[in-house]
């Protein structure tokens, strides 16, 4: 890879980085200026288009698309949701930025706000995040106090307010109208699309909802221009692939030796994060598996490193997509069977029980692995975990939200990928009991902490 210059993590490694004064020294908030100084809505909206931006939180929607679906002409109030929940497994790039760097995060948002001509903007920000909290509310406060908040920026015509809201350590809020629906003070259940955000979201007014990472790409589109961000990241292919442009930020965690989070342009490959920047696999082992982008993408093997990690990359493998890029290596020694169990615990503990395909699928695909572990697993159990996994989630068009496709993939993947080891495992656990055909009873669960 050619040498490449970070812009996200420019300032994350100077003393007092979070600070309106070192971030203002490194020229921030020159891109509102910019803006408020002769730029209207629409050509921030059509700029951000023509960068190709698309979304950093999972679903890699074209940002200034999204922007665009808000009616025309509306009264108003318009509002922008930012998703600061990151409750996606080993995913952390949200934080770090929230945490070091938080006038980025602040000066996209106003931006996009003016785009979007929302008067209000709210953070829902994961209640786990106490650091991300305090230097988010202390960046909010200092930008009031400099007259980059409030009524009339700078001079200009546009006013604009930011709340912080701390949400209650759900998964499902990551999902835009369950979070929306958390933010009004209800239960976070997604809600039934159509009518999308765009149209009625927040408090039935106009929303747009948009990621962390995607806001603070915004200031440097309008810095350097849509030219600049698409002169790096994979191109696209065709009609069907609308590219991955831009920097972005990998989180790599697991068996490796130094975990962390990178930024590089789109498209770098598992095998080159692991090697350039995490150092290796731990303790001088080999790589067996790796989670992607989160764990609702589901799993690749250490043969498919090479695969790129764009937008497009991940599902040319079978995964259901790049996520969040957060990149979870695990080497020679991991068990799919352990890899599995944690994976539907933690789906049958976080799906919110709205929709019964996604309840009962998740709860029972947990009661099957956890048999399986304890040693009473029958091969059947495989193709059965295999028409629960294609039978729940938005794909199949059995659930409101995806979380119920984020816990089929892993399943999918798992025992496609890996057949021959679960069947091993099986017939070892079990050698007088794995080709039973007729139905066994589940066992109890105790102690994990599912409520069933």
């Amino acid at each position: 890879m050619a040498e490449f210059e970070p812009v996200l993590t420019a300032n994350i490694h100077k003393p007092d980085s979070h600070t309106l004064r070192v971030y203002e020294q490194g020229g921030g908030y020159q891109a509102i200026r910019k803006v408020l100084g002769g730029m209207s809505p629409t050509d921030v909206v059509e700029l951000v288009k023509a960068s190709n931006l698309r979304g950093r939180g999972g679903a890699g929607f074209p940002c200034g698309m999204k922007w665009s679906f808000l009616p025309k002409d509306h009264p108003g109030p318009i509002y922008m949701c930012v998703n600061a929940d990151e409750s996606e497994p080993a995913t952390f790039n949200n934080r770090i930025l929230m945490e070091q760097d938080p006038h980025q995060v602040i000066e996209g948002i106003i931006i996009g706000c003016f785009a979007t001509k929302a008067s209000t903007a709210y953070i829902y920000i994961r209640y786990e995040y106490p650091t991300a909290f305090r230097r988010l509310q202390a960046a909010i406060d200092e930008c009031y106090a400099a007259g980059l908040l409030g009524k009339n920026i700078q001079g200009s015509q546009f006013s604009l307010d930011i709340y912080l809201h701390r949400g209650a350590a759900a998964y499902i809020c990551g999902e835009e109208t369950g979070l929306i629906e958390s933010l009004e003070g209800k239960r976070a259940w997604p809600r039934i699309k159509p009518p999308f955000p765009a149209i009625e979201g927040a408090f039935r007014k106009p929303t747009v909802v948009n990621n962390i990472e995607t806001m603070a790409c915004v200031p440097h589109i309008v810095n350097r221009g849509a030219d600049w961000f698409k002169s790096m990241g994979v191109p696209s292919t065709g009609p069907r692939d609308a590219g991955s442009y831009g920097p972005k930020l990998y989180c790599i965690s697991g068996h490796v030796e130094k975990p962390g989070c990178y930024e590089m342009p789109m498209g770098v490959t598992t095998r080159e994060l692991v090697e350039r920047y995490g150092g290796g696999v731990w303790k001088g082992r080999k790589g067996k598996a790796s989670i992607p982008g989160g764990l609702s993408m589901g799993i690749m093997t250490e043969k498919e490193w090479d695969v790129p990690l764009d937008f497009a990359g991940p599902g040319k493998v079978g995964c259901l997509g790049l996520g969040t890029a957060a990149v979870t290596i695990m080497d020679e020694t991991t068990s799919m069977i352990d890899f599995l169990h944690n994976s539907c615990r933690f789906y049958a503990h976080e799906s919110c029980g709205q929709c019964t395909p996604c309840r009962e699928g998740t709860s029972w695909a947990e009661r099957i692995v956890h048999r399986i572990k304890a040693g009473k697993g029958r091969l059947k159990d495989l193709d059965i975990l295999l028409d629960i996994a294609s039978s729940i989630g938005i794909i199949p068009g059995t659930t409101i939200c995806g979380l119920a496709d984020g816990a089929a993939w892993p399943i999918k993947n798992a025992i496609a990928k890996f057949r021959g080891e679960f069947e091993d495992d099986i017939k070892r656990t079990n050698p007088t009991g794995w080709m039973v055909e007729e139905a066994v009873e589940a066992l109890e669960l105790v102690g994990l902490g599912t409520g069933h």
